[in-house]
């Protein structure tokens, strides 16, 4: 298995699709993998051949393969440390585009009566490198047992189990690419 995963993207037999009971018109039993290289800007106006639902950690996966909602099977072939956002587009080299949105997903919902207790929870959450959605009433954040006792001891927090789509913050380096270590790149030091 492997050795299978030494070129990409990987034959068509590593991305076979789950079993599905109904599958569209459009998508036969035996159809090829489509390959996507490119990001695009979200545009709700663009007309796609299918939409990808992934989950906030699956959206960080630059090389995987994956079963679009109408059973097409695509394969991510991106640039390593790309986080794709919930209504970007993704392109093949033929350009056929294809939505993705944010999949609902387990989350913790955090909300506060006070402004102040709301940021010193996101500043616990923070200095703990935590992925974190913020929003002007409230933080979303992956369902932790020992970050929600942290939080519930803070006091002056609500806090709600959920299924909702999930958007972290993609951090202080990220702009839609990976943080690349160039000498101009930044001017702090890691060897402290």
């Amino acid at each position: 298995m492997l050795t299978q995963w030494l070129t990409w993207p990987p034959p068509p037999e590593v991305c076979a699709p789950p079993v599905v009971e109904q599958r569209s018109s459009q998508v036969s039993q035996g159809s090829a993998v489509l390959t996507l290289s490119r990001v695009l800007p979200a545009d709700p106006e663009a007309v796609v051949v299918t939409v990808l639902a992934l989950t906030a950690h699956d959206r960080t996966r630059s090389r995987h393969c994956f079963v679009a909602e109408d059973g097409t099977r695509v394969s991510l072939n991106l640039p390593r440390g790309t986080v794709l956002r919930g209504n970007c587009l993704l392109a093949s080299d033929q350009g056929e585009r294809v939505r993705v949105v944010a999949k609902p997903e387990p989350v913790v919902v955090v909300t506060a009566a006070s402004a102040l207790d709301l940021t010193r929870a996101a500043y616990h959450l923070g200095n703990r490198h935590v992925p974190l959605e913020i929003s002007a009433d409230g933080l979303k954040l992956e369902p932790d047992p020992v970050l929600e006792a942290m939080l519930a001891q803070l006091g002056g927090l609500c806090l709600r189990t959920a299924t909702l789509p999930f958007e972290p913050e993609a951090g202080a380096y990220r702009q839609g690419e990976a943080h690349r270590h160039s000498p101009s790149a930044h001017a702090h030091h890691h060897d402290l």
